[in-house]
């Protein structure tokens, strides 16, 4: 069978040097950028016969046969070098050695082969000599002369020597001993310490439990076998100091553990802890636009106690709490508007003040200058924390509820109790009694310089102690209200008017503080107005009853009639409530209507109604 011919086809293990046209393979040395080869440079035929033929014209015709006698004879090379030390252009060819140089070689020679000769004589007897240790002495006599062999002892050690050599023994003893002893004494404090810190642990987890905080024991680690007869006992105690209704994630975050090693780190340790506080701040401006900002008082507490730390953790975590509820509920005031961030809340509470609750860090809190602490931000702290236990007990009785009635486990947002708007309530109302405060102070002060007595009492809180509680406490939300009465009175005189108002919070009325004022404002104008006129229509009817003088109120105004005149009297404020009374005289005859005086503050120093008996008896 024929093999095909690609299996006949020998492959050469050289270099292939030439391609199929028969030229020369040239080596690729580099490739440019451009993709062009760069080619080693090539040594031609031509090259190579011309080096040739140097070589036999420098160094002669017989060169080849001069260099293998050379490599044979192994003669030395002798190189001819000019003074300067440039190699000579041509070299002389070695002759090969004659008999006398080869004696004299030998002469050389001989000596120094027979010394090498008997140094490997007595080497090879000295090792037969150390290799035989069973050999006796006999054989050693049998030896040259020279190998004998020499007992030598160590000579006894001087007294003070060894006693330097045994002080030395002794303490690198004593220098192990006391490093034993450090190791003893180290494991010894070590365990002494645990002892204690054990102690401690139990000494604080009962502490803990006896301040009624919630302690404990930790979840066991993933994997732990649970068995019946497994041992259960940890020391891994976790203190829950968070509110019992309040939303898993605070109580998921008021979760602190005791300290198991070093004290340093304190022998309480909350990990989710974040050193944060509540701040109210209220921002009032006064009537001339000047601004006074307030604070609440924070009260520092001594957290090296186990007490101490835990109320800490306890105050800031309600302080998150309640600062969370705010935030959701400051999006839905109805009577003012807000503006919310990550952590401050800033509401126009009222006209002129601005509530701020600020989330701040605690250790700054101690150190701020810029606010003085005022007991109304302090009322204000304390009532959200009162609020904040109703709506627990709130959502705490939905969820228990009584035996035999189905409740919701949650109740709906519009019958859990808010906690931001009752405060707002409360600063309006304060702000709404301030005003009305300053309404009846200006009209007393206006009845003080007109001459007339006036008294005025205030109830600003109408309820009763209990009633109060229960506006923070109960489930249902009631406004705070109050009384204010307003007497005048004129000494020797039947008429004396009593002016009673009584009112609630703005935002329960349905009536903002704006539209209420002026309306106030008249009001107060009106009964005064009122309550003026019956008393110069009283002092007329006294000083013309003998003249038969008719004497009445005719809406606002006070009318007086005798004999052949007709008296007008109005009564008229100024935007201080300051009294002015205009005097009209109308004739019977033609009926015309004539002004006769007016008093106005600053033009008499006598009274309102002295000026209006002056004025009657100068008519009469």
């Amino acid at each position: 069978m024929e093999q095909p011919e690609w299996r006949n086809l020998k492959l050469l293990l050289e270099r292939p040097y030439k391609n199929d046209n028969g030229d020369s393979i040239p080596v690729l040395f580099d490739l440019t950028p451009e993709g062009q080869q760069v080619n080693e440079p090539g040594k031609s035929d031509n090259a190579l016969g011309e080096q040739l033929r140097r070589i036999f014209i420098e160094r002669g015709a017989n060169f080849f046969d001069g260099k293998a006698l050379d490599d044979v004879n192994g003669a030395p090379k002798e190189e001819h070098h000019e003074d300067g030390g440039a190699e000579a252009s041509a070299r002389e060819p070695t002759a090969t050695m004659s008999t006398q140089e080869l004696f004299k070689m030998r002469m050389e020679i001989r000596p120094q082969l027979f010394t090498a000769l008997g140094e490997m004589t007595q080497a090879k007897e000295l090792l037969s000599s150390l290799l035989s240790p069973l050999s006796s002495t006999e054989n050693m006599e049998h030896t040259d002369s020279t190998l004998r062999s020499t007992q030598v002892t160590k000579p006894i050690s001087i007294v003070s020597v060894q006693a330097f050599n045994a002080q030395l023994t002794i303490g690198g003893k004593d220098e192990g001993l006391r490093r034993a002893a450090g190791i003893f004494k180290l494991a010894a404090g070590s365990m002494e310490r645990g002892r204690i810190r054990g102690e401690q642990y139990w000494a604080d987890a009962l502490k803990i439990r006896k301040g009624n905080w919630g302690l404990i024991p930790a979840p066991l680690p993933f994997g732990s076998f649970v068995g019946k007869g497994v041992d259960k006992t940890s020391r891994d105690f976790l203190v829950s100091y968070g509110l019992e209704e309040s939303p898993a994630t605070f109580r998921q975050r008021a979760i602190g553990h005791l300290t198991t090693g070093d004290f340093g780190l304190g022998r309480l340790i909350f990990p989710h802890r974040q050193n944060t506080r509540l701040r109210v701040l209220i921002n009032t401006a006064d009537i001339s636009g000047a601004q006074s900002l307030s604070h609440n008082s924070i009260e520092a507490i001594d957290e090296k106690t186990l007490q101490g730390a835990l109320q800490s953790a306890q105050r800031e975590i309600v302080d998150t709490e309640i600062f969370s509820l705010l935030v959701r509920e400051a999006s839905h005031l109805p009577t003012v508007s807000a503006r919310v961030s990550e952590r401050l809340i800033v509401i126009d509470a009222a006209q002129g003040m601005e509530l701020s609750f600020e989330l701040s860090d605690g250790q700054l809190v101690p150190g701020d200058q810029t606010t003085t602490a005022s007991s109304e931000c302090d009322l204000v702290y304390h009532c959200l924390r009162v609020l904040l236990l109703r709506r627990h007990a709130h959502l705490k009785y939905h969820r228990l509820g009584v035996a035999g009635v189905a409740r919701l486990a949650i109740p709906p947002d519009a019958l859990i109790p808010p906690l931001l708007q009752p405060i707002i309530d409360l600063l309006q109302y304060r702000v709404f009694c301030e005003r009305i405060q300053n309404e009846l102070n200006k009209v007393t002060s206006a009845l003080d310089i007109a001459g007339i007595q006036s008294s005025l009492s205030l109830n600003l809180v109408g309820e009763t102690g209990p009633g109060l509680l229960n506006m923070f406490t109960g489930t249902v939300d009631k406004a705070i209200g109050g009384e204010r009465r307003c007497n005048i009175s004129q000494p020797h005189r039947s008429i004396d008017t009593s002016l009673a108002i009584i009112f609630d919070c703005p935002s329960i009325s349905g009536n903002p503080d704006d539209i209420f004022h002026p309306q106030l404002c008249q009001l107060l104008k009106d009964e005064i107005e009122r309550c003026l006129l019956y008393q110069i229509c009283e002092l007329g009817s006294k000083l013309y009853d003998s003249a038969g003088g008719t004497w009445f109120v005719d809406l606002d105004r006070c009318v007086g009639r005798w004999d052949g005149c007709v008296m007008n009297f109005r009564i008229s404020f100024s935007n201080d409530f300051s009294i002015d009374c205009l005097i009209f005289r109308v004739e019977r005859a033609d009926g015309s209507e004539g002004k006769l005086d007016r008093y106005s503050l600053g033009t008499t120093d006598m009274s309102l109604l002295s000026w209006v008996e002056q004025q009657m008896q100068k008519e009469l």
